[in-house]
């Protein structure tokens, strides 16, 4: 049985519906995780998602800022999670259960803090409450929960590998690849049994990108990219996974997001 589950920073779903009913229509994943959605729950726009058939929609939103949302045409079951990481009350975490071909899987939805832009918690809090998260994320386990298989994704806003960036040796000292932040994202995927999904059929040292940013005035020629967005999953659901999609032609759309949409396809 096939399955496919996207994700993709929105920044904004409301401003950019159009985009996600064309990912929708177009790519029909099963599953659709979205961050930044910068929308409170009442306010979400359910309606046009319902109407192309994804009917149950979990959410965890705030106004203007943060959210993360899980879009599906599979049933979702009432063991929905949203997680308070380090206490703010920051819309960042959405976790929910479905069945499909024989399994039963809890999904991690992440929006993980920037950080800002300088890489020291002494002089920006923002830092800080970045590495706080990250060491926070360190207590889940890819295996948690008895009979339950695990996927976990989102914009984690981190480039862990050195072929995850344009440019290794000058973003060392750039928020997303510093030594803390990429130490901390690999002790989370390591230490919580997590594969990464993305680098199981494209290892390095092939670049992977998913987000460029709008400074850029020609971001396609320049190339400057990060792989910031992010699928991991349990083991025995990476010996399922049939491929990664990274939906670049994603970041030239009118009015697009600088992050694109990555979809990864199981046969269960």
């Amino acid at each position: 049985m096939a399955l496919s589950i996207a994700t993709w920073n929105i920044n904004s779903v409301r401003l950019r519906m159009p985009l996600v009913e064309h990912l929708l229509v177009n790519w029909q994943p099963d599953i659709l995780c979205l961050q930044e959605t910068k929308c409170p729950d009442d306010q979400f726009p359910s309606a046009p998602l319902k109407k192309l058939g994804y009917k149950y929609i979990e959410m965890h939103g705030q106004k203007g800022y943060h959210g993360v949302a899980t879009i599906s045409r599979l049933p979702l079951t009432e063991l929905t999670d949203r997680r308070n990481y380090c206490g703010v009350g920051d819309a960042r975490h959405l976790s929910v259960v479905f069945a499909i071909g024989g399994k039963t899987v809890r999904l991690h939805n992440f929006y993980v803090p920037a950080g800002g832009d300088e890489p020291d918690r002494t002089i920006n809090p923002k830092f800080g409450h970045k590495l706080d998260f990250v060491d926070e994320m360190k207590l889940l386990h890819a295996e948690a929960e008895a009979g339950i298989s695990s996927i976990l994704v989102g914009d984690l806003n981190i480039a862990p590998l050195e072929h995850d960036v344009w440019s290794h040796k000058q973003l060392l000292k750039i928020v997303s690849h510093t030594p803390v932040e990429t130490d901390g994202l690999t002790t989370v995927m390591t230490g919580g049994a997590w594969v990464d999904l993305m680098r199981q059929h494209t290892p390095p040292p092939e670049k992977l990108y998913t987000w460029w940013s709008y400074r850029a005035k020609d971001w396609a020629a320049v190339d400057r990219g990060r792989r910031l967005d992010h699928i991991w999953s349990s083991a025995d659901l990476a010996a399922k996974l049939l491929r990664v999609d990274i939906l670049r032609e994603a970041r030239g759309w009118e009015r697009p997001s600088d992050h694109v949409p990555v979809i990864a396809h199981f046969e269960l």
